[in-house]
C-alpha cells in the first residue's frame, strides 16, 4: 500500500468511526469546518479518529469519560464538550456517570469549570429528555 493509499485508509476509518460513535452525526462538525480549514477536519478524521481513537487499548466509553474530563480541565472548549457528552452517551457513559466525572473533575479542576461542565451536561441531557439524572446523589 502506497503513503497516500494509507492516509486515505486511516481518513476511511476515522470517518467511519466518527459516524459510528457520533450516532451519525459528524457532518455537522465536518460542515462547520470544511469551508475554512479542510484539512483540519481531514487531520482529526485520519489521525484523531483513524490513529487515536481506533486503537483497541481502550474502549470507546472510557475514551470519552477521558475526553470529557480533559475538556473540562482545559476550560472553554464548551461545543466540544457538548459534542463529547453526546457521544458518551451514545457509546454506552450512563448520565449518573458522566455527573460522577463531573464531580470528581472539581477537586482537581476547580469548581468553575465542573459548574460549567455540568450545566453543558445538563443542556445535553435536557435535549435527550434524561432528567432529572437518576441515580445522582
Amino acid at each position: 500500500m502506497t503513503d497516500s493509499e494509507e492516509r486515505q485508509a486511516r481518513y476511511e476509518r476515522g470517518m467511519a468511526l466518527m459516524n459510528e460513535v457520533s450516532g451519525g452525526q459528524a457532518q455537522p462538525f465536518i460542515d462547520s469546518l470544511s469551508d475554512v480549514s479542510p484539512q483540519l477536519v481531514r487531520q482529526v478524521a485520519a489521525w484523531g479518529f483513524g490513529e487515536i481513537y481506533s486503537r483497541p487499548q481502550l474502549v470507546p466509553r472510557d475514551r470519552q469519560l477521558f475526553t470529557i474530563g480533559m475538556l473540562t480541565a482545559l476550560g472553554g472548549c464548551e461545543p466540544e464538550l457538548r459534542l463529547h457528552i453526546g457521544v458518551a452517551l451514545n457509546v454506552g457513559v450512563t448520565p449518573v456517570e458522566i455527573v460522577e466525572a463531573l464531580l470528581q473533575s472539581a477537586g482537581y479542576c476547580g469548581f468553575p469549570r465542573a459548574i460549567n461542565a455540568t450545566k453543558i451536561a445538563r443542556e445535553v441531557f435536557a435535549e435527550r429528555d434524561l432528567l432529572p439524572v437518576e441515580g445522582a446523589l
